[in-house]
């Protein structure tokens, strides 16, 4: 359904007063909401349905962790050891959250990843709720730029989960590789992150962790998106859970200023995050330094200072700083309200942004009169 005419908060919050104004009778809200589509001049064949859930049944948090820890934690994995039916190869990530590493599966012979939680977390429901969200969202997500999972075709007996193998390197090190990369090359790698990310967003997802260490270029040169234990799913952070959860997930270089004010996120943060990765990847910089994560206030916020990347010795265009400057806008509201429009504009000059790094007429007719005058 299209509310033409109408901007995407406008329809939104003419849909939640027609529900809020009819609460009583949801057939004559839906039907006011489908009038106004129509009215608005909708093509559309509309069918509407607005359903109230009234309530959700308690869940005790053990009964919850019993749910969770059906199978048991595995062991610390070493190399050559025989696990659920793959051959371990290597530790590849090893932390006080999680353990990755690389086996084969000794049916297919194909080189996969297997995560497992820390055995320190095993009293740690909130973590391990989201380790397991992560294997959920791994199998819903289907795009060539976001890490997929692997087909499970025996018994678990286990807590872990096993996705592809990225033969290739993270961001972080191509960056170190590739200092001073030219902007074609960042476009087509900051293009292909945006595809991985509409992705998420199409199935109301936030990421939410994007950052240069969970992004993967393969050897072909082909950008996937990984680590999804900070994604949030739409819908689910409101069911009523005895689960204490945390807005601030990511990490603070890359985190919009709109979580350190305790705010949930839209897609307009992880558009800031992808903002600040394409803005490092072309100074080797973050826009505020660590100043983000500092100001915690709005009144801290808007005394944020962005370094142009115009500062540095590099052939950037000036128009090119302006869409960065947009994109990592501490105020989201003043950010690009589409990925598209983001990546259009980094390959398109805007033409507000070329107006505005031009000189004034008056200041080209001081450079002008205070030129001396020639004599052929």
């Amino acid at each position: 359904m299209r509310l033409i005419g109408r901007d995407g908060i406008d329809a939104a919050h003419f849909i939640i007063n027609a529900i809020k104004e009819h609460g009583n009778d949801l057939d004559t809200a839906a039907k006011v909401i489908a009038d106004e589509a129509y009215a608005q001049g909708s093509p559309d064949n509309l069918t509407i349905q607005v359903v109230r859930v009234e309530e959700l049944p308690d869940q005790d948090a053990d009964e919850l962790y019993q749910q969770l820890t059906e199978l048991p934690f595995p062991p610390i994995l070493d190399a050559r050891m025989i696990f659920d039916g793959y051959k371990i190869v290597r530790e590849v990530h090893f932390s006080s959250r999680s353990h990755v590493y690389l086996a084969v599966d000794n049916e297919t012979n194909t080189p996969v990843i297997i995560k497992t939680l820390s055995i320190d977390l095993r009293g740690d429901t909130a973590y391990l709720e989201r380790f397991l969200m992560e294997d959920w969202i791994t199998r819903r997500i289907n795009s060539a730029y976001v890490l997929k999972p692997c087909a499970q075709t025996r018994k678990r007996n286990y807590l872990y989960f096993v996705t592809e193998f990225i033969d290739g390197q993270t961001l972080t090190q191509w960056m170190i590789d590739n200092p001073k990369p030219d902007l074609e090359t960042a476009r087509g790698i900051v293009e292909q992150i945006a595809k991985g990310l509409r992705a998420f967003h199409r199935l109301e997802m936030l990421h939410q962790d994007l950052r240069p260490d969970n992004i993967m270029i393969d050897s072909t040169g082909t950008v996937k998106i990984i680590d999804f234990g900070s994604t949030r799913v739409a819908g689910l952070m409101e069911i009523t859970s005895p689960i204490e959860r945390n807005n601030l997930l990511g990490t603070a270089q890359y985190t919009a200023p709109e979580y350190f004010l305790g705010e949930s996120g839209t897609t307009r943060s992880d558009l800031f995050s992808l903002g600040v990765i394409t803005y490092q990847m072309l100074t080797g910089k973050l826009p505020y330094g660590a100043q983000v994560a500092k100001s915690r206030t709005r009144a801290a916020q808007k005394k944020l200072n962005y370094n142009p990347v115009l500062d540095d010795d590099r052939e950037i265009p000036a128009w090119i700083d302006e869409v960065l400057r947009k994109a990592v806008h501490p105020d989201p509201y003043k950010r690009y309200e589409e990925l598209s429009e983001f990546i259009y504009d980094l390959r398109h000059p805007n033409k507000a942004f070329l107006n505005k790094t031009r000189p004034p007429l008056i200041e080209l007719s001081l450079i002008h009169i205070s030129e001396p005058t020639r004599r052929s």
